[in-house]
C-alpha cells in the first residue's frame, strides 16, 4: 500500500481546503459565479492532459487526446438522449469505450518507433471529427444538442448526487463533481507511477531495448498505458459534453490535442501534477493576453519557447527538485 510523507498529506489536506471551500467562498464573495464554469474547464483539461502526460511517462508523443475526447462526448451524449441513460452510467461507458478504441488503433501503431507514433496521434483528432460528420447517429454537422443536465444519482435509496435541473446554480454542481473527478485521476495517475508498472514505464523511458532484454513486455505496457490515457480523455470529453448540453464535430479540434501536449511540457514532464499546473497556468495566460489584440499568438508563442528553453522541466521545476525519477 503506497504510504504519504507528512508534507503530502498536508498538500492533500490544502488542495481540498482550498478547492472546496476557500474558492467558493470567494467566488460567492464576488458574485462572479461563472468563474464556476471557468474553473471546471480548467479541471477537465488538466484530466485530459493528465492521460498525455502518461503516454509522455512511456517515451512517447500523444498528439491525439482530443480525439477521445471528442469520441467520449459523443458517446455519452448518445447514450444519454437516445439510449435515454443515467449520466452517470454513461460517464464511465464512455471512458472504456475511449479506451477500447485507444487498444485497437494502439495495436497495430505501438510497434512502430515513438516518431511513426506521434505523427498517426497527430491526425486522429480530424479523422475522429471527419467520422461524427458522416454518422447518421452522431446527426453529421448538426451535431447533438439538448443534452438534459445530469440527474440524480441514488444507492439503496440514499441520494449521493442530487438532480442538477433542480439545483439554483448548475455550474457550482459541476465544479465540485469536476474537482473530485480530477482528484481521482490525479490520485489514480500517483498511484500508478509509484507502482511496479511505474518502474516497468520509467524503464522503457530510459531504454526499451534493454527493458525488453529483461523481460518486459514493452507492447503490452504501450497498449495499457495508451488506454488508460484515453480513458481520462473520454471522461473529460463526456463531462464537457454534459456541461455545454451538446457536441459537434468541432467541439475538439486538432489545436486542443497540441494544447494538452502543451500543458503537460510547461507544467512539467517530470511530476505527476505538472499537467494540473500547467493548463492552469496556459488557460489564464492566453485570457491575459487577450488584450494584446493581434500580437497575442506572437506574445504567447514566444514565452512558450522561452520557457521551454531555460525551464526544460516545466514550472514545478523552479520549487520541487526532481528525486530519482519518481514522478513525485
Amino acid at each position: 500500500m503506497l504510504k504519504l510523507t507528512s508534507l503530502q498529506w498536508i498538500g492533500l489536506a490544502a488542495f481540498f481546503l482550498g478547492v472546496f471551500v476557500i474558492v467558493p467562498m470567494i467566488i460567492a464573495a464576488s458574485g462572479r459565479t461563472d468563474l464556476f464554469f471557468t474553473l471546471t474547464s480548467v479541471g477537465l483539461l488538466a484530466i485530459a492532459s493528465a492521460g498525455v502526460w502518461l503516454t509522455f511517462y512511456i517515451g512517447r508523443i500523444n498528439i491525439g487526446q482530443g480525439a477521445f475526447a471528442l469520441l467520449g462526448a459523443y458517446v455519452s451524449a448518445i447514450l444519454v438522449t437516445k439510449a435515454g441513460m443515467s449520466f452517470w452510467l454513461s460517464l464511465p461507458i464512455a471512458g472504456l469505450f475511449a479506451a477500447f478504441v485507444a487498444v485497437l488503433i494502439g495495436l497495430p501503431i505501438l510497434r512502430l518507433r515513438g516518431v511513426y507514433f506521434a505523427m498517426i496521434t497527430l491526425v486522429l483528432t480530424q479523422v475522429f471529427t471527419l467520422t461524427a460528420l458522416a454518422l447518421p447517429i452522431t446527426n453529421g454537422a448538426k451535431g447533438i444538442t439538448s443534452i438534459p443536465l445530469p440527474g440524480e444519482l441514488s444507492i439503496l435509496g440514499i441520494t449521493l448526487i442530487p438532480d442538477f435541473s433542480t439545483l439554483e446554480n448548475p455550474r457550482q454542481a459541476f465544479y465540485f463533481t469536476t474537482a473530485v473527478l480530477m482528484f481521482l485521476t490525479y490520485a489514480a495517475l500517483y498511484r500508478i507511477v509509484n507502482s511496479r508498472l511505474g518502474h516497468l514505464c520509467r524503464s522503457m523511458q530510459q531504454n526499451e531495448e534493454l527493458a525488453s532484454s529483461i523481460g518486459v513486455n514493452i507492447s503490452y505496457i504501450r497498449i495499457l498505458i495508451f488506454a488508460i490515457s484515453s480513458f481520462f480523455g473520454g471522461i473529460g470529453g463526456a463531462m464537457f459534453g454534459s456541461i455545454a448540453q451538446s457536441v459537434y464535430p468541432s467541439s475538439f479540434q486538432v489545436a486542443d490535442s497540441v494544447n494538452f501536449m502543451l500543458n503537460c511540457f510547461l507544467g512539467g514532464l517530470g511530476y505527476v501534477f505538472g499537467p494540473m499546473l500547467g493548463t492552469l497556468v496556459l488557460y489564464f495566460g492566453w485570457d491575459l493576453l487577450f488584450e494584446l489584440g493581434k500580437y497575442q499568438m506572437l506574445v504567447y508563442s514566444s514565452l512558450l519557447i522561452i520557457l521551454m528553453l531555460f525551464l526544460p522541466n516545466g514550472l514545478l521545476s523552479l520549487r520541487l527538485p526532481k528525486k530519482g525519477g519518481s514522478g513525485k
